[in-house]
């Protein structure tokens, strides 16, 4: 077993991100979303102005990952052709009160729509700051809670995840899912996405079964949660589990219980290869989980090596994703590029992961490649599709 396993003798804690790459979900309480703000009409024949809001001045992983998403989108920028846009970087310091100020300040300073923050807290203290102007806000979390009105989420969504291995898993002919999940504010938001797509899907929900988060909590109710699964008649495991966190025990302690992978489909709501040792794992052999499309995504990281003389921090295709957006609409000549009716068109953009659209409710549907680990190594089953359809993907 690897270090995030032997870590878990101590009660297991998640990063305060986003969800995207396993990066685990931000957990906080979202602030009032404001309502009815439809974008500012605007003059492509002169530059727009476009507000970055990252954390470049944080101390650590925050100014690493701000450096990050800023060259993304400079990057976006000098790829849009037919757009004019003035880019204007605004530090958040990485905490909700700088957050809110650099979202004052960029309104202020003319911004026509905001891509940032990337803190879900922060996200919540920038909607009273942009309130009544008319802007927009394209944040980089996750957080389906922090999305509506005039902001609208670019990360990958628990949402997005589910429907996408549901559906294929349905496709394939199972019928009975078994959700098991953590115990904390990511581990229920994933419940919640599972069994929603679940139901959506016409897939049964056998049973929702939770765990503490730590090594105790996990191995104490793998008997629980196994017994359940067989009394059910499951033949699917859903696991919220992250793959630097719990995941490794959980893929151990339910196999060892005799929930054997070769009879029950295991699913995974975050990305298993995000830590190639996890390929290793018993418990995940023939298992399923999602990923970008993974041409287009080593394509944008090569790009970004090569411009920047180092890779790009996971999260870094979020803002070449916002850029890209608002720049293929000023680039159509459109007054109305940057309103809620334009950037939720229903054929969507092409980005950093591959193609996505904003959904009217702030949230978002990404195109997602199902793979599967067989004899410790990824394989795709069903790659992500290259165009969106008006009905869906």
């Amino acid at each position: 077993m690897f270090a995030s396993l032997r870590a878990m003798r101590k009660p297991i804690t998640r990063a305060a991100l986003v969800c995207f790459a396993g990066v685990a979900l931000a957990a906080c309480a979202p602030g009032t979303v404001s309502r009815g703000n439809q974008g500012p009409s605007v003059d492509t024949s002169a530059p727009v102005r476009v507000a970055l809001l990252v954390p470049s001045g944080a101390s650590g992983g925050g100014g690493v990952v701000g450096r990050s998403l800023e060259n993304a989108a400079r990057m976006a920028v000098a790829d849009v052709r037919g757009a004019q846009i003035d880019l204007a970087v605004y530090d958040t310091q990485g905490t909700p009160e700088g957050a809110g100020g650099a979202a004052r300040r960029a309104v202020a300073e003319g911004a026509q729509i905001i891509l940032g923050p990337l803190y879900t807290q922060s996200v919540s203290a920038v909607v009273p700051a942009v309130s009544g102007s008319g802007v927009n806000v394209l944040a980089f979390s996750n957080n389906t809670a922090v999305a509506g009105g005039n902001v609208y989420i670019l990360g990958q969504t628990f949402d997005n995840v589910a429907n996408r291995l549901v559906g294929y898993a349905r496709g394939q002919g199972r019928s009975s899912v078994a959700v098991v999940h953590a115990g904390d504010v990511a581990g229920q938001a994933g419940r919640d996405a599972i069994v929603g797509a679940a139901q959506r899907a016409g897939m049964s929900v056998a049973t929702v079964q939770s765990y503490a988060l730590s090594q105790e909590g996990i191995t104490s109710a793998g008997p629980r949660i196994a017994e359940a699964v067989r009394q059910t008649g499951a033949d699917t495991v859903f696991l919220t589990a992250n793959v630097d966190s719990d995941l490794p025990l959980v893929a151990s302690v339910l196999p060892e219980n005799g929930i054997d992978p070769q009879q029950y489909r295991y699913l995974g709501l975050t990305r298993w290869n995000a830590v190639p040792q996890a390929l290793s794992l018993p418990g995940l052999q023939n298992g399923l989980f999602t990923m970008p499309d993974m041409s287009v995504l080593n394509a944008f990281e090569a790009r970004y090596t090569q411009t920047y003389g180092e890779a790009p921090h996971p999260l870094a295709g979020l803002a070449y994703d916002g850029v890209q957006a608002v720049g293929s609409l000023l680039a159509e000549g459109r007054s109305d590029a940057l309103t809620s009716s334009a950037l939720t068109q229903g054929s969507g953009f092409a980005g950093a992961y591959g193609v996505f659209r904003l959904l009217p409710d702030g949230t978002n549907q990404r195109a997602l490649t199902v793979a599967q680990i067989q004899n410790n190594q990824v394989v795709v089953l069903d790659p992500a599709p290259r165009r969106l359809g008006r009905a869906g993907f």
